[in-house]
């Protein structure tokens, strides 16, 4: 088929989008011509595919959560089979729109411009359906995908040219534009009459179950005591929230893999969570919040954004000192906004992107700093 749609070919006009998909189900075989290079036979496309297979335990889980949220919230005696399929039910059109919209205007782009088709939507399509509300309206997740890849990627050249995680901008973009599907006390789908049946662990919050949603755990912080198993709902995961986000084991599952196969930067998630304990701890002692510092690496998007929206190698630090000074600032700020800004109670997506707008500044601080420290002990050596 190659031929066809080589240069000169019948089809080719549409060789962009062969090569994407040639590329996509075969190893390429192109090589080297001149110079040294290490030979792999690794590419972004393998690279990306890799960061998709870390995601899929996060996929999974959050499946499972939409039905058990909605089990609990009607009072229905369902079992697991039921639950997962439900929510693959639910969660599966917000995949269909993600990919159809953003692969299109990618496909459109290539083709436009003559360019090869980049590979890094394919992470991108899987994180945003995984940090959106599971009732979030189709046409509403169309419209951000559409604006986070033209805006937000394609207008910096595409892949490993944008500024801010394309992701994080769809959020941000349905955030901004309709605050009551992102935030507030009537969205997250499920309900919390299960959840709060455990044990009462807010305060005065018997008021937010309607029977059909609720808010999530983090909309409460500051009324939230440490006591019911409280932990434990939000370590494993059952509780409300963004389809991905709220299982810490599915996702420290898929930062075990990134790590072990070097994808990711450890340094980037330690420091982040460093960040985030000292000002959970400071915020503690303070008064601002009556949670232990260590609450707030399960509470929210906070370990969802450590492991797969801050490591992003396009977007994030490049120098391996400015990993950590760029990391820990995520963390902490992130803190920062949810225990002191009353208006918005997830800080982590502000994070990420205010970080992703520094991290040049921060990478040119290091380099700088090391060229002016081996000048001077080159000196004094001389």
């Amino acid at each position: 088929m190659a031929p066809t749609f080589s240069e000169g070919g019948k089809l080719g006009f549409l060789h962009s989008t062969f090569d994407a998909f040639e590329t996509f189900a075969f190893v390429p075989n192109t090589t080297t011509k001149k110079g040294s290079h290490v030979r792999d036979c690794n590419d972004i496309k393998r690279v990306m595919i890799m960061v998709v297979l870390a995601l899929v335990p996060a996929m999974l889980f959050g499946m499972y959560n939409v039905g058990l949220q909605h089990s609990a919230a009607f009072g229905l005696d369902w079992g697991f089979g039921q639950m997962f399929w439900y929510g693959l039910l639910k969660v599966a059109p917000l995949f269909i729109v993600s990919y159809l919209v953003g692969l299109a205007i990618e496909f459109t782009g290539a083709q436009l411009r003559g360019h090869e088709l980049t590979e890094g939507y394919l992470v991108t399509g899987f994180l945003i359906p995984l940090i959106v509300p599971v009732d979030v309206p189709l046409w509403m997740l169309a419209i951000a995908v559409a604006f986070a890849v033209i805006f937000g990627k394609e207008v910096f050249g595409g892949t490993g040219m944008n500024i801010w995680n394309p992701a994080l901008l769809t959020r941000a973009f349905l955030f901004f534009s309709y605050p009551s599907k992102m935030s507030g006390d009537t969205v997250w789908t499920g309900g919390l009459s299960k959840f709060l049946a455990k044990g009462h662990c807010f305060q005065g919050s018997d008021s937010l179950v309607d029977g059909f949603s609720g808010a999530t755990p983090l909309a409460n912080l500051g009324t939230a005591t440490p006591d019911c198993g409280w932990f434990t709902d939000m370590f494993v995961g059952t509780i409300p929230g963004a389809v991905g986000e709220t299982s810490v084991i599915a996702i420290l599952l898929g930062a075990a893999i990134l790590i072990w196969t070097g994808v990711a930067s450890w340094k980037i998630m330690v420091s982040s969570i460093a960040g985030g304990l000292l000002i959970g701890y400071l915020g503690y002692w303070g008064g601002a919040t009556e949670l232990p510092g260590y609450y707030q690496l399960v509470m929210g998007g906070f370990m969802f954004g450590t492991v797969f929206m801050a490591t992003d190698p396009v977007t994030s630090a490049q120098t391996e000192c400015g990993k950590w000074i760029y990391g820990f600032l995520i963390g902490a700020l992130a803190v920062v906004v949810r225990l002191w800004n009353p208006g918005y109670p997830e800080g982590m997506m502000l994070a990420i992107l205010l970080l992703n707008t520094f991290a040049p500044l921060i990478d040119h601080c290091v380099i700088t700093r090391s060229i002016a420290k081996k000048a001077k002990k080159a000196k004094v050596n001389a």
